[in-house]
């Protein structure tokens, strides 16, 4: 990657520290660092003339390590190590695998934030970001639980919230439609159709529309049958018949008996026939109160948009909205008191995690200030500043750590009020009061002794290594007091090699690092004197 043609390093745990002149690549180191992990920087990787570069970074993880929540809930593979690959394209294409699996930037940079801590003056992902304050407070003071007590208060006050609008929303609706709702109740209560009643109906009026002419032409059949048709002249003929038996010899014998049969069956025709006219007969008035209801019932169903046979369950359904308008305010009532309740459990917890928190800063305040005595800067104040803000998850909490370099001078930011060489020892300071029991992560201090030197730098020397102890702490330095206290040291140097410029980092051993301390005590000229200092800086 742009000087580096390839280059592997094996840190160590303890406090590790680069050195080597300006401009032979240290920034490049934790560029490809920060590359690798997804951090958002310089995208010209590439050394010229090469179609890609690639960065491989590979962490032992114990098995209670954050990364391995990460990892699983990412679906990726879990273990006790992890191997990070991320490849950079001359088009400018990225790629990247965890544990040889694809992964997104995005899960580069969840498990970067369980992975790597980077100091230094222009961090903005650290300590000089103001917006992970109040995260660091809380991780000084010990307040998860007491943050999750917030969160599910402020959950349950969002719940409640929603719930109540929610009811006002449906009063409002039923209240815009009251006056046609109870017209429409009114309305389908004074009809009530019943399931199946339109079709009964309707088979009814149409026997009553076809009774009225089937019964003319069977009253006429009947007058026929009767006294003036058939039934007159059979008797007749039956009467002319018996009165000339006598005279007829016995010839009319079996005509008067077949005459006499058949009177007895146009007799009982003639019953049958009127019978069915009975039957035939109806009251024009039901026809027309038939068809009123049916009329009644079809004009509704289709006012409604539903079909006859729903409008008894249409009916239900207004009827309910109408209860529930009517049990509406009660509801609302009693959903007003549950988000005032929900309301004060939520300012009960935040009230006890910002008293928590202020006792913290009271604590994290003289922390700091008992680190800044050491470090040459006993005259400087530091303050965490906890002002109110908008109600959230979190409670109702801003906090900035501020500072003032001398008694009197107006304190403000971090990052605005501190030179480089105040900056890098406030965070230094910082640092040391927060990482406590702060273990797995791997802290970059990039020339966090910029700006100090002499009894301040060797100060500054012995917080990284106290703050290595138990990790692994890199530092990219220009003092040869802190070099001398590293526990690894590694020296960037960069060579012309047939006309290209290539950076290498070399791991020095007792003798070398000698010459490299006394280098940057001396200079480029490197004299007996120099290397006896470097020895005494070692030995100390």
């Amino acid at each position: 990657m742009l000087i580096i043609d390839r280059l592997e390093l094996d840190f160590r745990p303890g406090l590790n520290v680069l050195t080597g002149e300006t401009g032979a690549g240290k920034s490049i180191l934790l560029d490809s660092l920060g590359f690798v992990l997804g951090w958002r920087g310089r995208a010209e990787l590439v050394r010229s003339g090469a179609d890609q570069g690639e960065v491989v970074a590979e962490f032992a993880l114990t098995p209670d390590h954050p990364a391995q929540a990460v990892l699983q809930e990412a679906g990726l593979p879990t273990g006790p190590e992890l191997i990070l690959r991320r490849v950079n394209r001359s088009d400018g294409r990225k790629t990247a695998w965890v544990n040889d699996r694809r992964c997104t930037g995005e899960v580069l940079r969840a498990l970067s934030d369980t992975l790597i801590e980077l100091h230094g003056q222009h961090d903005d992902r650290g300590l000089l970001n103001a917006r992970g304050h109040r995260d660091l407070l809380d991780d000084f003071a010990g307040l998860g639980d007491l943050r999750a007590e917030v969160r599910t208060a402020w959950a349950a006050q969002g719940r409640a919230r929603k719930a109540l609008q929610a009811a006002q929303d449906a009063l409002a609706e039923v209240q815009a439609e009251e006056e046609y709702l109870r017209h429409a109740v009114k309305e389908l209560d004074a009809l009530d159709p019943q399931p199946g009643e339109e079709a009964e109906l309707d088979t009814r009026r149409r026997l009553m529309q076809g009774a009225e002419k089937v019964r003319e032409d069977v009253s006429r059949a009947h007058a026929a049958l009767g006294h003036d048709g058939a039934e007159g002249a059979m008797g007749d003929a039956l009467r002319w018949l018996e009165g000339a038996e006598e005279a007829a010899g016995g010839h009319l014998e079996s005509p008067i008996a077949a005459l006499s049969r058949a009177m007895a069956e146009l007799g009982e025709a003639a019953d049958g026939v009127m019978r069915a006219l009975e039957a035939l007969d109806f009251n024009p008035l039901e026809l027309e109160q038939i068809e009123e209801r049916l009329f009644a019932i079809r004009a509704l169903a289709r006012k409604h948009g539903v079909v006859p046979d729903d409008l008894g369950g249409f009916a239900a359904d207004l009827r309910g909205k109408l209860d529930a308008l009517e049990a509406g305010a009660g509801n609302i009532d009693a959903l007003r008191s549950a988000l005032k309740e929900a309301e004060a459990t939520y300012d009960a917890a935040a009230d006890r995690l910002s008293a928590a928190r202020a006792e913290a800063a009271v604590r994290l305040d003289a922390a700091v200030t008992g680190e800044l005595a050491p470090l040459k800067m006993e005259r400087a104040v530091f303050e965490t500043r906890i002002v109110p803000a908008d109600p959230g998850p979190d409670g109702r909490d801003a906090v900035d750590f501020t500072v003032a370099t001398n008694p009197g001078a107006p304190s403000g930011p971090l990052a605005r009020i501190a030179s480089g060489g105040e900056l890098s020892r406030f965070l230094l300071a910082l640092k040391v009061c927060l990482s406590h029991g702060n273990t797995g992560v791997t802290m970059i201090f990039d020339e966090i002794d910029r700006g100090v030197g002499g009894a301040t730098a060797d100060a500054v020397g012995r917080r990284l290594k106290a703050l290595a102890e138990g990790g692994q702490v890199l530092v990219v330095t220009h003092s040869p007091q802190v070099a001398a206290l590293g526990a690894h040291h590694w020296q960037v140097v960069k060579q012309v090699q047939d006309g290209q410029t290539l950076s290498q980092v070399v791991p020095l051993d007792p003798g070398a690092r000698v010459d490299e301390i006394a280098r940057m005590l001396a200079g480029d000229t490197v004299t007996d004197e120099a290397r006896g200092a470097a020895r005494v800086l070692l030995d100390s």
